[in-house]
């Protein structure tokens, strides 16, 4: 765990980003717009590509604003000091993009028209992606080992908390709000059709080329070659690259190359104690979406 963290309502977050008065101004006073569109995410589960996804969706498929403008500057993190000040400053309709718990989100979004898109991904995924981002990103405290987060992980001990409270708080709201779900692995397996259902909820009527470009521009090897997004323009007391590379691999599946069987073990057994609630609608489930064939996460 990063030194110096920031607690708020009983979560931590990391330090130099956010604060408890940033963090309470978003919770209570942040001025939610109708046209708004939160970019919503636990961490490590495909911010910053659905960053690129909504941005080039925006603009119609046009990669300059991708390529010109840093991608903290095109979908601030509003419960950050500097975030919240961008935001404010941007035109409609603004792209926001944060990591927070649905019990931490503005209050004035449930009164508002706007729209939330929550992207998820494979938890073993994301608790490896988050262990080696850990090892880079200086405020967020390098990991002792990997068993250790292991452990921190399952038990919610990370900065921006449980990813198993975070994912439930959300999905009991499926359906009730304006809100997409998508995951992490309908995008690597059906990309076109990712974006498409994208465009279809945010109204943006794009054809096959425009469409075919959000897909070129928003690719791995675009991201990794974009320096708009790939963090390589922060200084290296924020994200020492040279202890990693923050776009690693964008693969599913990396968790088998980690776990031992014992780890996996133990991981299954805490995720069917916290997760039965919600019935296995995940693509990562595969036994049960092999009985579930074509169910999507927003049906």
């Amino acid at each position: 765990m990063a030194s110096r963290c920031i607690e708020y309502k009983g979560i931590t977050f990391p330090p130099g980003y956010n604060s408890v008065e940033s963090l309470c101004f978003a919770e209570e006073k942040f001025q939610v717009r109708d046209d708004d569109i939160f970019n919503v995410t636990y961490p490590k589960s495909g911010t910053v590509w659905m960053t690129e996804i909504l941005s080039l969706i925006l603009n119609g498929g046009n990669p300059t604003w991708n390529q010109n403008v840093l991608n903290s500057l095109r979908a601030p993190w509003f419960t950050t000091c500097l975030g919240l000040e961008t935001a404010h400053n941007l035109p409609s309709p603004r792209l926001l993009t944060c990591h927070l718990p649905i019990q931490m989100f503005p209050k004035a979004f449930f009164s508002s028209k706007a729209k939330v898109i929550y992207t998820l991904r494979d938890p073993r995924d994301v608790l490896v992606s988050y262990y080696h981002f850990s090892k880079m990103c200086v405020p967020f405290g390098d990991p002792l080992s990997f068993d250790h987060f292991f452990v921190n992980f399952l038990n919610g001990n990370v900065l921006f908390g449980s990813w198993f409270d975070h994912i439930t708080g959300w999905m009991e709201q499926k359906g009730k709000l304006s809100i997409f779900f998508i995951s992490y692995e309908e995008m690597k397996q059906d990309l076109r059709g990712s974006v498409e259902h994208l465009c279809h909820f945010l109204g943006k009527n794009l054809d096959k080329a425009a469409v075919t470009s959000v897909m070129e521009n928003a690719s791995f090897e675009a991201m990794r070659k974009n320096n708009m997004c790939n963090s390589t323009m922060l200084p290296k007391d924020v994200m020492d690259q040279e202890k990693g590379t923050f776009l690693r691999k964008g693969i599913c599946g990396d968790w088998k190359s980690h776990f031992t069987v014992a780890q996996s073990e133990s991981f299954d057994k805490v995720y069917q104690e916290k997760m039965q609630s919600l019935g296995g609608i995940f693509p990562w489930e595969q036994v049960r979406m092999e009985s579930n064939s074509g169910r999507s996460l927003n049906s």
